[in-house]
Protein backbone atom coordinates (compact mmCIF):
# COMPACT_ATOMS: atom_id res chain seq x y z
CA UNK A 1 0.00 0.00 0.00
CA UNK A 2 1.11 3.58 -0.54
CA UNK A 3 0.56 6.76 1.45
CA UNK A 4 -1.97 5.58 4.03
CA UNK A 5 -2.19 1.91 4.93
CA UNK A 6 -5.30 0.31 6.36
CA UNK A 7 -4.98 -2.39 8.97
CA UNK A 8 -7.45 -4.99 10.17
CA UNK A 9 -8.80 -4.67 13.70
CA UNK A 10 -8.93 -8.43 14.18
CA UNK A 11 -6.28 -10.02 16.34
CA UNK A 12 -4.30 -12.99 15.16
CA UNK A 13 -2.23 -15.80 16.58
CA UNK A 14 0.28 -16.65 13.93
CA UNK A 15 3.30 -17.05 16.17
CA UNK A 16 5.83 -14.52 17.36
CA UNK A 17 5.74 -12.67 20.65
CA UNK A 18 2.39 -12.26 22.43
CA UNK A 19 0.63 -8.98 21.72
CA UNK A 20 0.52 -6.21 24.32
CA UNK A 21 -3.03 -5.14 23.38
CA UNK A 22 -6.22 -6.31 25.02
CA UNK A 23 -9.70 -7.55 24.16
CA UNK A 24 -12.82 -5.97 25.69
CA UNK A 25 -16.31 -7.42 26.09
CA UNK A 26 -18.94 -5.75 23.92
CA UNK A 27 -20.59 -4.16 26.97
CA UNK A 28 -17.26 -2.78 28.15
CA UNK A 29 -17.38 -4.47 31.56
CA UNK A 30 -14.34 -6.77 31.31
CA UNK A 31 -11.06 -6.81 29.43
CA UNK A 32 -8.24 -9.33 29.17
CA UNK A 33 -4.65 -9.06 28.05
CA UNK A 34 -1.28 -10.76 28.24
CA UNK A 35 0.68 -8.63 30.69
CA UNK A 36 4.49 -8.47 30.62
CA UNK A 37 6.59 -9.55 33.59
CA UNK A 38 10.20 -9.06 32.55
CA UNK A 39 10.69 -11.25 29.50
CA UNK A 40 7.60 -13.34 30.34
CA UNK A 41 3.88 -12.94 29.73
CA UNK A 42 0.88 -13.93 31.83
CA UNK A 43 -2.92 -13.47 31.51
CA UNK A 44 -4.60 -10.61 33.31
CA UNK A 45 -8.30 -9.73 33.68
CA UNK A 46 -9.43 -6.14 34.00
CA UNK A 47 -12.76 -5.09 35.53
CA UNK A 48 -13.73 -1.81 33.92
CA UNK A 49 -17.12 -1.19 35.57
CA UNK A 50 -17.45 0.47 38.94
CA UNK A 51 -15.75 3.58 40.33
CA UNK A 52 -12.21 2.42 39.56
CA UNK A 53 -10.86 -0.22 37.18
CA UNK A 54 -8.73 -2.98 38.68
CA UNK A 55 -6.69 -5.89 37.38
CA UNK A 56 -6.56 -9.50 38.58
CA UNK A 57 -3.45 -11.49 37.53
CA UNK A 58 -4.19 -15.01 36.29
CA UNK A 59 -0.76 -16.63 36.00
CA UNK A 60 -0.42 -20.31 35.22
CA UNK A 61 2.30 -22.73 36.21
CA UNK A 62 4.61 -21.29 33.58
CA UNK A 63 4.79 -18.21 31.32
CA UNK A 64 2.68 -18.18 28.20
CA UNK A 65 4.21 -19.16 24.86
CA UNK A 66 4.20 -17.10 21.65
CA UNK A 67 0.89 -17.29 19.81
CA UNK A 68 -1.22 -17.38 22.99
CA UNK A 69 -4.47 -15.38 22.89
CA UNK A 70 -6.84 -14.32 25.67
CA UNK A 71 -10.43 -13.06 25.58
CA UNK A 72 -12.76 -11.93 28.39
CA UNK A 73 -16.09 -13.69 28.86
CA UNK A 74 -19.27 -12.00 30.07
CA UNK A 75 -19.13 -13.71 33.48
CA UNK A 76 -15.61 -12.45 34.27
CA UNK A 77 -13.70 -15.60 33.35
CA UNK A 78 -10.96 -15.39 30.72
CA UNK A 79 -10.70 -17.69 27.72
CA UNK A 80 -7.15 -18.64 26.84
CA UNK A 81 -6.04 -20.17 23.54
CA UNK A 82 -2.68 -21.95 23.59
CA UNK A 83 -1.07 -23.49 20.49
CA UNK A 84 0.53 -26.83 21.39
CA UNK A 85 2.28 -28.40 18.38
CA UNK A 86 -0.59 -29.24 15.97
CA UNK A 87 -3.27 -28.87 18.63
CA UNK A 88 -4.87 -25.68 19.90
CA UNK A 89 -6.07 -25.98 23.48
CA UNK A 90 -8.77 -23.79 25.04
CA UNK A 91 -9.41 -23.22 28.75
CA UNK A 92 -11.28 -20.82 31.02
CA UNK A 93 -9.25 -19.05 33.71
CA UNK A 94 -10.66 -17.57 36.92
CA UNK A 95 -9.26 -16.36 40.25
CA UNK A 96 -9.40 -18.75 43.23
CA UNK A 97 -7.97 -16.79 46.12
CA UNK A 98 -4.23 -16.43 45.55
CA UNK A 99 -4.20 -19.01 42.75
CA UNK A 100 -5.60 -19.34 39.25
CA UNK A 101 -8.33 -21.86 38.51
CA UNK A 102 -8.39 -23.42 35.05
CA UNK A 103 -11.25 -25.27 33.36
CA UNK A 104 -10.04 -27.13 30.23
CA UNK A 105 -12.56 -26.97 27.40
CA UNK A 106 -10.83 -29.21 24.86
CA UNK A 107 -8.70 -28.72 21.79
CA UNK A 108 -8.94 -28.18 18.04
CA UNK A 109 -6.63 -30.12 15.72
CA UNK A 110 -5.05 -28.22 12.87
CA UNK A 111 -6.11 -29.94 9.63
CA UNK A 112 -2.86 -28.95 7.89
CA UNK A 113 0.63 -28.03 9.02
CA UNK A 114 0.29 -24.44 7.82
CA UNK A 115 -3.31 -23.93 9.02
CA UNK A 116 -3.88 -20.89 11.25
CA UNK A 117 -6.15 -20.81 14.29
CA UNK A 118 -7.23 -17.56 15.94
CA UNK A 119 -10.00 -16.27 18.15
CA UNK A 120 -12.78 -14.16 16.68
CA UNK A 121 -13.73 -10.87 18.40
CA UNK A 122 -15.91 -11.10 21.54
CA UNK A 123 -19.56 -11.91 20.91
CA UNK A 124 -22.34 -9.70 22.29
CA UNK A 125 -23.47 -11.16 25.60
CA UNK A 126 -20.13 -12.81 26.25
CA UNK A 127 -21.56 -16.30 26.83
CA UNK A 128 -19.79 -17.91 23.87
CA UNK A 129 -16.52 -17.59 22.00
CA UNK A 130 -15.55 -18.62 18.48
CA UNK A 131 -12.38 -19.28 16.48
CA UNK A 132 -11.43 -19.45 12.81
CA UNK A 133 -9.35 -22.36 11.51
CA UNK A 134 -7.91 -21.21 8.19
CA UNK A 135 -6.65 -23.95 5.88
CA UNK A 136 -5.29 -23.87 2.35
CA UNK A 137 -8.66 -24.02 0.62
CA UNK A 138 -11.34 -23.79 3.32
CA UNK A 139 -12.00 -22.01 6.60
CA UNK A 140 -13.86 -23.55 9.53
CA UNK A 141 -15.78 -21.66 12.21
CA UNK A 142 -15.55 -23.32 15.64
CA UNK A 143 -17.50 -22.71 18.82
CA UNK A 144 -14.73 -23.01 21.44
CA UNK A 145 -16.49 -21.81 24.61
CA UNK A 146 -20.13 -21.90 25.65
CA UNK A 147 -21.07 -25.18 23.99
CA UNK A 148 -22.38 -28.28 25.72
CA UNK A 149 -19.61 -30.71 24.72
CA UNK A 150 -16.41 -28.74 24.22
CA UNK A 151 -15.16 -27.26 20.93
CA UNK A 152 -17.57 -27.85 18.05
CA UNK A 153 -17.22 -27.07 14.35
CA UNK A 154 -20.25 -25.08 13.17
CA UNK A 155 -19.43 -24.16 9.59
CA UNK A 156 -16.96 -24.69 6.77
CA UNK A 157 -16.51 -21.88 4.26
CA UNK A 158 -14.80 -22.38 0.88
CA UNK A 159 -11.76 -20.11 0.58
CA UNK A 160 -9.31 -18.55 3.02
CA UNK A 161 -11.00 -16.16 5.44
CA UNK A 162 -9.65 -13.32 7.53
CA UNK A 163 -11.17 -10.56 9.63
CA UNK A 164 -14.33 -11.34 11.55
CA UNK A 165 -17.14 -8.90 12.46
CA UNK A 166 -20.45 -9.61 14.22
CA UNK A 167 -23.46 -8.08 12.45
CA UNK A 168 -26.09 -8.70 15.14
CA UNK A 169 -26.37 -8.87 18.92
CA UNK A 170 -27.25 -12.58 19.04
CA UNK A 171 -23.98 -13.94 17.65
CA UNK A 172 -25.70 -15.48 14.65
CA UNK A 173 -24.41 -13.47 11.66
CA UNK A 174 -20.64 -13.40 11.22
CA UNK A 175 -18.97 -11.39 8.45
CA UNK A 176 -15.57 -12.57 7.22
CA UNK A 177 -13.31 -11.48 4.38
CA UNK A 178 -13.01 -14.44 1.99
CA UNK A 179 -10.20 -14.78 -0.52
CA UNK A 180 -10.92 -16.89 -3.61
CA UNK A 181 -9.11 -16.67 -6.92
CA UNK A 182 -6.92 -13.78 -5.84
CA UNK A 183 -9.85 -11.52 -4.86
CA UNK A 184 -11.17 -10.80 -1.37
CA UNK A 185 -14.85 -10.12 -0.70
CA UNK A 186 -16.72 -9.86 2.59
CA UNK A 187 -19.37 -12.55 3.04
CA UNK A 188 -21.86 -13.40 5.79
CA UNK A 189 -21.88 -16.77 7.54
CA UNK A 190 -25.20 -17.66 9.20
CA UNK A 191 -24.28 -19.86 12.17
CA UNK A 192 -27.89 -20.86 12.82
CA UNK A 193 -28.42 -22.16 9.27
CA UNK A 194 -25.57 -24.61 9.05
CA UNK A 195 -23.00 -22.01 8.06
CA UNK A 196 -24.94 -20.76 5.03
CA UNK A 197 -22.79 -18.20 3.15
CA UNK A 198 -24.18 -15.13 1.37
CA UNK A 199 -22.43 -12.15 -0.30
CA UNK A 200 -22.07 -8.93 1.67
CA UNK A 201 -19.68 -6.66 -0.26
CA UNK A 202 -18.91 -6.54 -3.96
CA UNK A 203 -18.25 -2.96 -4.95
CA UNK A 204 -16.60 -3.95 -8.24
CA UNK A 205 -15.89 -7.32 -9.80
CA UNK A 206 -12.11 -6.83 -9.65
CA UNK A 207 -11.85 -5.01 -6.29
CA UNK A 208 -10.85 -6.28 -2.85
CA UNK A 209 -13.67 -5.35 -0.46
CA UNK A 210 -13.28 -5.95 3.27
CA UNK A 211 -15.48 -5.22 6.28
CA UNK A 212 -13.58 -3.59 9.17
CA UNK A 213 -16.27 -2.79 11.73
CA UNK A 214 -20.05 -2.90 12.09
CA UNK A 215 -22.53 -1.51 14.58
CA UNK A 216 -25.57 -3.80 15.00
CA UNK A 217 -27.74 -0.96 16.37
CA UNK A 218 -27.45 1.55 13.51
CA UNK A 219 -26.18 -0.73 10.73
CA UNK A 220 -23.15 1.50 10.16
CA UNK A 221 -20.35 -0.38 8.36
CA UNK A 222 -16.68 0.60 8.06
CA UNK A 223 -15.29 -0.78 4.80
CA UNK A 224 -11.94 -0.88 3.04
CA UNK A 225 -11.70 -1.29 -0.72
CA UNK A 226 -9.40 -0.54 -3.63
CA UNK A 227 -12.38 0.11 -5.95
CA UNK A 228 -12.07 3.94 -5.92
CA UNK A 229 -8.25 3.82 -6.22
CA UNK A 230 -7.06 0.59 -7.89
CA UNK A 231 -4.01 -0.82 -6.13
CA UNK A 232 -4.57 1.27 -3.02
CA UNK A 233 -7.04 0.52 -0.23
CA UNK A 234 -9.23 3.28 1.15
CA UNK A 235 -11.57 3.47 4.13
CA UNK A 236 -15.24 3.98 3.41
CA UNK A 237 -18.61 3.61 5.05
CA UNK A 238 -22.05 2.30 4.23
CA UNK A 239 -25.27 1.28 5.96
CA UNK A 240 -26.42 -2.32 6.09
CA UNK A 241 -29.62 -2.74 4.08
CA UNK A 242 -29.47 0.78 2.61
CA UNK A 243 -29.77 1.73 -1.05
CA UNK A 244 -27.26 4.58 -0.61
CA UNK A 245 -23.82 4.24 -2.22
CA UNK A 246 -20.67 3.39 -0.30
CA UNK A 247 -18.71 6.57 0.40
CA UNK A 248 -14.95 6.99 0.74
CA UNK A 249 -14.35 10.31 2.54
CA UNK A 250 -11.26 12.25 1.56
CA UNK A 251 -10.64 13.14 5.21
CA UNK A 252 -9.85 9.48 6.01
CA UNK A 253 -6.87 9.54 3.65
CA UNK A 254 -3.93 10.53 5.89
CA UNK A 255 -0.62 10.47 3.98
CA UNK A 256 2.12 8.53 5.71
CA UNK A 257 -0.24 7.08 8.33
CA UNK A 258 -1.84 3.72 9.04
CA UNK A 259 -5.51 4.14 10.01
CA UNK A 260 -7.28 1.39 11.95
CA UNK A 261 -10.94 1.78 13.01
CA UNK A 262 -11.53 0.02 16.33
CA UNK A 263 -14.86 1.09 17.86
CA UNK A 264 -18.25 2.52 16.80
CA UNK A 265 -20.60 4.37 19.15
CA UNK A 266 -23.60 2.09 19.90
CA UNK A 267 -27.23 2.97 20.48
CA UNK A 268 -27.76 5.32 17.52
CA UNK A 269 -30.52 3.22 15.98
CA UNK A 270 -31.95 5.82 13.60
CA UNK A 271 -28.84 7.97 13.10
CA UNK A 272 -25.96 5.92 11.67
CA UNK A 273 -24.36 9.01 10.12
CA UNK A 274 -23.90 10.57 13.58
CA UNK A 275 -22.17 7.57 15.18
CA UNK A 276 -18.74 8.45 16.52
CA UNK A 277 -16.00 6.18 15.16
CA UNK A 278 -12.66 5.70 16.95
CA UNK A 279 -9.53 5.37 14.82
CA UNK A 280 -6.05 4.29 15.78
CA UNK A 281 -3.61 6.38 13.75
CA UNK A 282 0.06 5.38 13.45
CA UNK A 283 2.28 7.96 11.83
CA UNK A 284 5.65 9.71 11.94
CA UNK A 285 4.69 11.45 15.20
CA UNK A 286 3.76 8.22 16.96
CA UNK A 287 0.36 6.69 17.70
CA UNK A 288 -2.74 8.72 18.53
CA UNK A 289 -6.53 8.58 18.42
CA UNK A 290 -8.81 9.91 15.73
CA UNK A 291 -12.54 10.57 16.18
CA UNK A 292 -14.74 10.84 13.09
CA UNK A 293 -18.43 10.81 12.21
CA UNK A 294 -19.78 9.99 8.73
CA UNK A 295 -21.83 13.21 8.78
CA UNK A 296 -18.62 15.26 9.09
CA UNK A 297 -15.75 15.95 6.70
CA UNK A 298 -12.95 16.03 9.24
CA UNK A 299 -11.13 13.76 11.66
CA UNK A 300 -10.55 15.08 15.18
CA UNK A 301 -7.03 14.17 16.32
CA UNK A 302 -6.48 13.54 20.03
CA UNK A 303 -3.38 12.51 21.98
CA UNK A 304 -3.69 8.98 23.39
CA UNK A 305 -3.12 8.49 27.13
CA UNK A 306 0.36 7.40 28.14
CA UNK A 307 0.59 3.61 28.13
CA UNK A 308 -2.50 3.18 25.95
CA UNK A 309 -3.01 -0.45 24.95
CA UNK A 310 -3.05 0.74 21.38
CA UNK A 311 -6.11 -0.20 19.34
CA UNK A 312 -8.21 -1.10 22.40
CA UNK A 313 -11.20 0.94 23.49
CA UNK A 314 -14.97 1.02 23.56
CA UNK A 315 -17.59 3.74 23.12
CA UNK A 316 -20.47 4.26 25.52
CA UNK A 317 -23.89 5.11 24.10
CA UNK A 318 -23.45 8.74 25.24
CA UNK A 319 -20.28 9.16 23.12
CA UNK A 320 -17.53 8.69 25.71
CA UNK A 321 -14.58 6.66 24.43
CA UNK A 322 -12.98 4.54 27.17
CA UNK A 323 -9.32 3.78 26.49
CA UNK A 324 -7.45 1.25 28.68
CA UNK A 325 -3.84 2.06 29.57
CA UNK A 326 -1.07 0.72 31.81
CA UNK A 327 1.99 2.52 33.14
CA UNK A 328 4.47 1.84 35.94
CA UNK A 329 2.52 4.13 38.27
CA UNK A 330 -0.97 3.09 37.07
CA UNK A 331 -0.92 -0.60 36.12
CA UNK A 332 -4.65 -0.62 35.31
CA UNK A 333 -6.27 2.58 34.11
CA UNK A 334 -9.06 3.77 31.83
CA UNK A 335 -9.11 7.24 30.26
CA UNK A 336 -12.45 8.71 29.22
CA UNK A 337 -12.53 10.79 26.05
CA UNK A 338 -15.74 12.64 25.18
CA UNK A 339 -16.39 12.86 21.46
CA UNK A 340 -16.02 16.44 20.18
CA UNK A 341 -19.31 18.17 19.39
CA UNK A 342 -20.24 17.94 15.77
CA UNK A 343 -18.45 20.41 13.48
CA UNK A 344 -16.34 21.76 16.34
CA UNK A 345 -12.89 22.88 15.17
CA UNK A 346 -9.94 20.92 16.51
CA UNK A 347 -8.40 22.78 19.51
CA UNK A 348 -5.02 24.38 18.88
CA UNK A 349 -3.41 22.13 21.51
CA UNK A 350 -4.22 19.10 19.37
CA UNK A 351 -3.25 20.47 15.97
CA UNK A 352 0.35 19.34 16.39
CA UNK A 353 -0.85 15.79 15.99
CA UNK A 354 -2.52 16.43 12.66
CA UNK A 355 -0.87 15.70 9.31
CA UNK A 356 0.02 18.75 7.24
CA UNK A 357 -3.19 20.55 6.24
CA UNK A 358 -4.37 20.23 2.69
CA UNK A 359 -7.55 21.16 0.84
CA UNK A 360 -10.40 18.68 1.11
CA UNK A 361 -11.71 18.14 -2.38
CA UNK A 362 -14.11 15.54 -3.62
CA UNK A 363 -12.77 13.22 -6.27
CA UNK A 364 -14.88 12.68 -9.38
CA UNK A 365 -17.33 9.83 -9.06
CA UNK A 366 -16.15 6.64 -10.73
CA UNK A 367 -18.86 4.38 -12.07
CA UNK A 368 -18.29 0.73 -11.28
CA UNK A 369 -19.92 -2.49 -12.32
CA UNK A 370 -23.33 -3.06 -10.69
CA UNK A 371 -23.09 -5.11 -7.54
CA UNK A 372 -25.13 -8.32 -7.58
CA UNK A 373 -25.79 -8.35 -3.84
CA UNK A 374 -24.31 -5.14 -2.40
CA UNK A 375 -24.51 -4.81 1.39
CA UNK A 376 -26.74 -7.87 1.38
CA UNK A 377 -29.46 -6.76 -1.05
CA UNK A 378 -28.93 -2.96 -1.23
CA UNK A 379 -27.74 -2.07 -4.77
CA UNK A 380 -24.93 0.48 -4.57
CA UNK A 381 -24.45 1.39 -8.20
CA UNK A 382 -21.54 3.75 -7.70
CA UNK A 383 -18.62 4.65 -5.49
CA UNK A 384 -18.74 8.16 -4.03
CA UNK A 385 -15.98 10.19 -2.40
CA UNK A 386 -16.62 13.26 -0.30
Amino acid sequence: MTACAIESSAAGADGGAPRAGCAITVDGVYAARLAPAGDCWFPERWTLSGPEPYAVPLPGNQPEEPGTEVQPMGDGRVLIHRPVERRHAFSLLYPTGPDTGELPLGAVERPEEDARVRLLPPVPGGERAYALVVGRYTTAVWLVAGGAFGPEQLAEVPGRCSGGVWLDRTGRLLAVDREIGGRTKAVVVDLERGGEVSPLLQIAADSDDRLRLADPDSGLLLISSDAPSPGRERLGWGILGSSLPVRFPECLRLPGCAVTPFSIQPGQVLMPETCAVALRIDGPLGTWVGVWRPVERQVHHVAAPEGWLAGAGVWTADAVLRLPYATRDVPCGVAGLAAPPRDLAVPASRRALEPAPRPVEAEPERPVAPRPVPLQQAPLGRVVTN
